[in-house]
């Protein structure tokens, strides 16, 4: 299966293509940049461009995978509404994945999870998670006030790309593991799993999730 994932949750964003199998193997075939600030003129081209580049077609596509949120509420807004519209046409499913399951995920622990984004305004993007292996069970997203929650007691191992928040975290004793900021290519191989697994939504109930962010507010630091 051909997939295409989509990232626009941050001040850059990223676009992939990926070809899965039964296995839950993805060979990712190529990973694009996207600047920021230009989702809106680049992200379309740039998909048609890929497609090109490795001789398919839109109609050769079997699913999609997005990223939902946290973020910015413009970014994530331009690249859901463009699966979107291409799910509908091609009547393909669509994999919605939460950044911070993914980072939940990247950081290879195993137990009581809490991926920790940089929401800005001296907040926390946080995501509690039950993780074994590749099961991931859901407790919570919320945001919070970074002093509050640095100055909360934890058992959890913290997931996180921001070396402020992991410098913070080590400092109250907490097990951290600092990881890169998943992108695009991680976010087809994360999309398949829930694809294979019967996960995937339909476009109308593809909906983005802001975790408790006003519009104002609503924006992600990129790393």
């Amino acid at each position: 299966m051909l997939i295409l994932a989509v990232d626009t949750s941050g001040k850059h964003g990223s676009v992939a293509l990926a070809r899965c199998g039964p296995d839950d193997a993805c060979q990712v075939l190529e990973s694009v940049a996207l600047s920021g600030g230009t989702f809106s003129a680049e992200l379309v081209p740039q998909i048609a461009a890929l497609l090109a580049r490795h001789g398919f077609i839109k109609g050769d596509l079997s699913a999609f995978a997005v990223v939902s949120g946290p973020g910015s509420f413009t970014g994530l807004r331009i690249g859901l509404a463009v699966i979107k519209a291409l799910a509908e046409v091609l009547e393909k499913p669509i994999a919605v994945v939460s950044l911070l399951e993914a980072l939940a995920c990247a950081g290879d622990s195993r137990g009581r999870v809490t991926a920790a984004l940089d929401a800005g305004r001296n907040d926390v993007f946080l995501g509690e998670y039950e993780v074994d292996g590749a099961i991931v069970h859901l407790i919570r997203e919320h945001v919070r006030n970074r002093d509050e929650w640095l100055g909360s007691a934890g058992e959890a191992t913290i997931v996180t790309p921001d070396g402020a928040l992991a410098e913070g975290a080590r400092a109250k004793g907490w097990r951290v593991v600092e990881v890169e900021r998943p992108r695009s290519d991680a976010i087809a191989r994360f999309g398949w799993r829930k694809i294979a697994g019967g996960a995937g939504v339909s476009p109308e109930a593809l909906e983005a999730s802001y975790i408790g962010r006003s519009e104002a507010d609503l924006f992600v630091k990129g790393n």
